[in-house]
Order: structure tokens, then sequence, then C-alpha cells
């Protein structure tokens, strides 16, 4: 039913005390009832607290209104569910004892301890104290943050609940507590036990509250070692700090190669050129990693790589946006990138942005964005790393934000309207399809309704003030404030979101993972990290070609991908490299560059780069083109989510398919312009061009024992020309082509 529901049978089948070591004469409904029920996961989603309830009986998500769950349980169908007179014949004691058939099972047993509550409260009269109840105030759990090393595989952790009237409670054993994965089981009373080595987060829930708990389980390790890695920045002391804490060695430097290779997919999204692989791996000097990387900013493939990552995130879509409005967002997009405007610029002059979508291209934010609830959702997943949409139906499950929040929020969007000059679109069926000019702009008429006290919202900035109590200046509106707010240095939420999506380019993971869920429940990796990173990239002005040198320079970016004994396991701190796969465009690029043949992309100029086209997958009509094709098996996103998650790095069977024997990659092989004609019509010495297509397509020389048999190969072969396409199609196909290292 929930999980943990073995845990929450325990609990209330064995008679734990509900507050350890009191004993108090009155029961309260807001401070004692409401409690029990969440524990026992009544209110759960799969439970009554489904939309609709369950049987007949509903209460509020995870007891999110008292109000509503008091009526629920004693005037619904004509107050059956309590008995005052005869308490033990309540229906909530005899379902919940299942001294009656109850279809979620046994909650308590008759005599247990919660037994006993709800029979006190129900011949109480079972009131509701909600005048006179003290408010919950805070709650103090410990431990907050711990790293147990073996023997230690078990921890328990205590929560203390802080009333407004000053009284303290341990609530340890009334505490709902949601491990974030499967490593560890908790007990009904808060004792944590490992199932194996790693890392977890523990939600304590009590009430409308919840605090995180991290946990880090350490094997023994006694021969472990700490091998003392040096430290380029505070990049690297953050990082090796805790894995000297967690008893792991980093992996060594990635070798010159390597990281030459790493660095120009993650900052140009292609491999570099033979003569550019040579000459890095042949300096001799002590700083050429660091010179690389200001060079490689200051191209101009840089601005375009980047415009992908954003034109993705902000939904650059021809139903939506038409031809042109894309391109005009897009050339848009591309001169910040390439002029290095400020982030929080960037930001600014996209939410406040309205007028023609032709002539002001930052207003096709909110072309893209039709509705109040999309603005208001994607502008807070975009800028501050907060997923919203379950609060507008309720108080969100794993996060401080309410249902009048959310509302709230989406208030401050509300008045955004558009004048559709005209619509040429292709398919009269199609309500998604726009084409042809719009104006957006604020009207006067909108009024956003909460639905859940059926008034209007209040217009207010996430967590922050009321619009109406910011007494703007003439000419100045919500969407102005709002710019201000989001990139102010009092939001600390911007800079963080923005300086892990950068982080998570260039590391392959987000320190928030996923990289734009940022809440109590997923805590950061390494929070001091990322308060530094935000720091920086605030202090020189959201520059982000300042703030990628900090994090490539590290020697924690630059670290091998291949593990050692100690490290094999991590995934989330930093000990190797994080080895992924090539997006759809970095392998298709990467794959003209390497055969020297450029591609011909539907409905682009010769030799424009996958990188640089403006749409996403066309998800809406079938795909024809053999590129395209290849680019929607690799993962290459529709743009209907302001998200990273939507593009995919699924590993699926039709990649293969397109790799092994698609026929795009063999048009490019058998181009008679690509490099493989001039390598066979200059060459005497076979040991030559597969050197070349090594440094090409691997950007290092083959070993001695690739090369002889290769070598000798080429020398039996009858047709030169062919030999050569079989090598250079097996190295296209390798893991070490395929993969970001």
């Amino acid at each position: 039913m929930v999980r943990g529901f073995a845990a929450v049978v325990g609990l209330f089948g064995f008679g734990s005390a509900v507050f350890a070591g009191e004993s108090r004469s009155e029961v309260s409904f807001r401070n004692d009832i409401m409690p029990l029920m969440s524990k026992a996961g009544c209110n759960a989603g799969t439970c009554h607290g489904n939309a609709n309830g369950k049987g007949g009986f509903k209460l509020s998500l995870r007891g999110q209104d008292p109000d509503l769950d008091w009526l629920a349980l004693t005037r619904d169908q004509s107050g059956r569910r309590v008995n005052t007179l005869e308490a033990t014949n309540s229906l909530i004691l005899l379902k919940g004892s299942t001294a009656i058939a109850h279809e979620g099972g046994q909650r308590f047993r008759t005599q247990s301890e919660s037994w006993h509550l709800l029979t006190r409260w129900v011949a109480a009269g079972a009131k509701d104290d909600g005048a006179d109840a003290p408010k919950l105030v805070r709650l103090d759990v410990s431990p907050r943050d711990q790293v147990l090393i073996e023997p230690q595989r078990e921890v328990k952790i205590k929560v203390r609940a802080i009333f407004s009237d000053g009284s303290q409670r341990d609530v340890s054993s009334v505490a709902v507590y949601d491990p974030a994965n499967f490593l560890v089981t908790v007990s009904p009373q808060g004792l944590v036990k490992s199932l194996r080595s790693g890392e977890t987060t523990v939600n304590v829930r009590f009430l409308e509250k919840q605090m995180p708990v991290r946990l880090a389980f350490v094997p023994k390790r006694p021969q472990f070692k700490w091998s003392q890695p040096p430290e380029n920045n505070f990049v690297d002391h953050q990082v090796f700090d805790k894995l000297r804490t967690l008893r792991m060695n980093p992996s060594p430097l990635a070798g010159d190669d390597v990281f030459l290779r790493r660095a120009f997919l993650d900052l140009l999204g292609l491999i570099p050129t033979e003569i550019e692989s040579k000459s890095f791996v042949s300096d001799q000097a002590p700083d050429k990693r660091k010179r690389l990387v200001d060079t490689l900013l200051q191209r101009p493939e840089f601005a375009d790589f980047w415009t992908l990552k954003w034109a993705d995130l902000l939904k650059l879509e021809e139903r939506q946006l038409d031809p042109k409005g894309m391109q005009v967002f897009y050339d848009w997009i591309h001169q910040s990138f390439s002029t290095n405007k400020p982030l929080d610029q960037f930001a600014r002059e996209l939410v406040s942005a309205r007028g023609s979508t032709y002539t002001n291209a930052p207003a096709n934010w909110y072309r893209a964005n039709r509705t109040a609830t999309q603005r208001a959702e994607n502008t807070a997943q975009l800028f501050l790393g907060a997923r919203l949409n379950c609060a507008q139906c309720h108080n969100h499950p794993f996060e401080r934000w309410t249902q009048d929040d959310y509302h709230n929020w989406t208030a401050v969007f509300a008045r955004v309207d558009y004048q559709i000059l005209e619509n040429k679109r292709t398919d009269e069926n199609d309500k998604h399809e726009f084409k042809g000019d719009q104006i957006v702009y604020l009207t006067n008429k909108a009024v956003w309704t909460n639905p859940r006290i059926s008034k209007p919202a209040t217009p207010r900035l996430l967590g922050g003030a009321i619009i109406a109590d910011l007494k703007l200046p003439d000419g100045r509106d919500e969407l102005d404030a709002l710019g201000e707010w989001l990139t102010s240095p009092e939001n600390s939420w911007f800079s963080k979101m923005q300086a892990n999506r950068i982080w998570f380019h260039l590391m392959g993971r987000g320190l928030v993972d996923p990289v734009d869920d940022f809440r109590s429940s997923n805590p950061a990796s390494h929070p001091e990290l990322l308060e530094l990173l935000a720091q920086e990239l605030s202090a020189n002005r959201f520059d982000l070609r300042h703030l990628i040198p900090v994090i490539m320079n590290s020697r924690t970016y630059q670290l091998a991908s291949e593990s050692n004994e100690t490290n094999a396991d991590d995934e989330g701190n930093y000990a190797h490299n994080h080895l992924r796969r090539l997006s759809a465009e970095q392998l298709l690029d990467s794959q003209s560059l390497a055969i020297g043949v450029p591609l011909k992309l539907e409905g682009q100029t010769k030799g424009t780069r996958a990188s640089q086209m403006i749409e996403g997958r066309k998800f809406y009509k079938p795909l024809k083109s053999p590129e395209d094709k290849f680019m929607a098996a690799f993962g290459k996103p529709a743009r209907l989510v302001c998200s990273e998650s939507e593009r995919s790095n699924e590993t699926t069977m039709s990649q293969a398919f397109q790799l092994l024997s698609g026929p795009l990659l063999n048009s490019l092989l058998t181009n008679p312009k690509n490099r493989l004609g001039d390598l066979v019509k200059d060459s005497k010495d076979w040991t030559a061009p597969v050197e070349t297509l090594y440094w090409s397509a691997l950007s290092r020389p083959p070993a001695a024992a690739e090369l002889k048999p290769l070598v000798e190969s080429l020398e039996r072969a009858t047709d030169k020309r062919f030999a050569l396409e079989d090598i250079a199609w097996a190295l296209i196909n390798s893991k070490e082509f395929v993969f970001r290292r």
C-alpha cells in the first residue's frame, strides 16, 4: 500500500509509544492523531490521500489539510466513522485493527498504544483543537549528516518537535522515514540499517515539516591509504576531502589524448582534428591544458554547441514558434553566447520579454509556454531548480512548497496573453501549431484562481514578496519585478542552479542530480562545493566563460575514467570521470570530421554541422533523411519540456543498427570525396594511413599491437580503399569513439 508497509504494521502492531517517555491526559487531534494517520500511511496517495479517496473515505494527501481530515473522520457520512458513546466501536478503530475487514490491512493492534490513543480521542468527543493546539515550529533531527565505517552498519535517527508554546516532544516513533534508495531499511522508530555500502538520504517528516538526513556507509578497507593527490583549486579540495572521508582514492590523471578529446567534446561538441591532436600531445609546456581550455572558449563552435544546449531547454520547436520564430529566437541565443552575455542578464531578458515574437526574440519564451501553469512551472524549474507541478493539486510531498505557493506564483504569469496577428497553420486540427507573428502582452482581464480556497490567488514571487507590496514605479510590472528578483544577489537558487547546470554539462552528473530537481530531500552530493561555485559565478557577473575554466582546470575534471579498487562503485563523488556516450549531434559531427566529408543535412546548407541545426527532433511527422533518423535514435529531444532529462542517453538496439550497418555511416565511408581516397592515392607505406585514421578518429596514435595487423591486412588487400573503409568503420564503431571518456 505504501513504502515500508511491513514496518508500519510493526509500529502499530507491537504497541510502540506515540511520544516516547510522555503521558498526556488530553489527546490533540492536530498534534497526536494527524501524525498517526501519516505514520500509518492512511493519507498516502495510494490510500485515502488519493485524489478520489478509497472506499468512500478521503483524507488530504499527507495530512496537508487537518480541517478537511477532521470533517472526513467525524462528520462525513453522518459521522459513522467515530462513536463518541462507545469509542471502541468506532469504524476507524474496527477497520484499523481489522476487527472488521479492511482492504488496507491492519494498521494497529487492539489494545496497542496507538489503539488506546485513538480511543481516548474519540471518547473525549473527537474534538478538533485547531484553535488551541500549539503549532509546530521546527524539527530537530540528529544526526543530520554522518559517515559510518564498518563494522558500524546502523544508526538511530532521533527527532524532536518544537512547538509554538515552547514545548518539545520526542516524536521519533511517529515521524515518517522515507529513504531515497534501497541501500537501507528504516524501522518505525527510526533505526537505519545498511544493506550494502553507499550513500543515501532519509527524508524525515512530521506534520508539515521535513528534514533530510544524509548517511554514508563505508567499507572498512583496512589497507586503505590516502594517495595525497595534488589540488589545483577549491574544486579539488572539496571533492578530495569527501573522498578521503569515504576511504576512496581518486583515479590518476587522464592522458593528454583523453583530456584533449574530452575538452573538445565538452566545449565544442566535436572531436579534434589530426593536426590539433598531434600538436597538443607533442606540446611539452606545463600549462598546455589551461591554454587549451582558454583557446576553445573563444572558438565559434563553443557558441554553437552551448546554443544547442539552451535551444533544448527553451523549447525551440517549429509547431509553436514557426520557422521564422525559431530562427529569430535561435539567433538571439547564439548572439548571447557569442558575446558572452552574463547568464543573469540572459534570464532577465527572457522572463521580462513581451512584444512581437519576430522582432523581440526572447518573447518567444512565452510563445513556447502557452498557459500560466506552463510559464510558472517551467520558469521555476529552468532558473531555480524547483519542480512545482506536484503542488498544483496538493502541498509538495518532498519540498516546502504548498498549494498556495504554487497558485500565487502562477498568478505572476496569469496576465500574459497573445495577440495572434495571423495563423497560417498547415494542420487545422492541430491546435498547438502556430504560423505567423504574435504579440506577447499583459492583459488587464486575467485573474488566477486558487482552487483550494476558490478565490483569486495573490501574485507572489516564489518564496518571496507579494507583487502588490513591491510598489513598482510607473512602467514596471510583475514580469520586470520577476526578472529583477530572479537574478538578485538575495536569490541564491538562481546562481546555484546555473552553477549546477554548468557542472552537469562538464562532469556528466549534477552536484544536485537530476540537475533541475533542487529540494531538501534531494541534497547536493557536495553542498559546500555547490555554494562555492555559485558564489564564484555570482561574484564574476555570471560569466559562463569564467566558471568553465575553474571546473576544467581542476584535477577532478581531469581524472581518468578508469577506476581503482577503492572507487570502482562510485557514481556520485567524482572519484573518476563519468563515462558517457556521445550525444546525437556530437556523434554525427565527429563521424563527419573523422572521415573528412561534410554532412548534407535536410533543409540545411552544405557543411552545416548537426550541432548548428536550429530545430529539435521532428516528432510530429515521419523522419525521412538518414541524418534525422540517426539523431532520433541517439536521443535528440523533441523539445517539449524545459529539462535536460528530455535528451535520452539510453542505449537501444536501433543505435547498434545505425552504427553497425546504418546507411548514414556507409554513405560517409563510401563517399569518393572523403579522406580515404587521398590516403590510398598518396600512400606507399601503409603505416601512415592507419596512423592518420587513428589520430583523426581517436586523437591518438595506434599502439604497436594495433598497428602491425592493420598494416599487414592493408598490404594483403587487393582493394586498398575498401580495406581502409573497414578500418575506419571499426574505429568509429569502437567504444573509444562512441564514448566520451
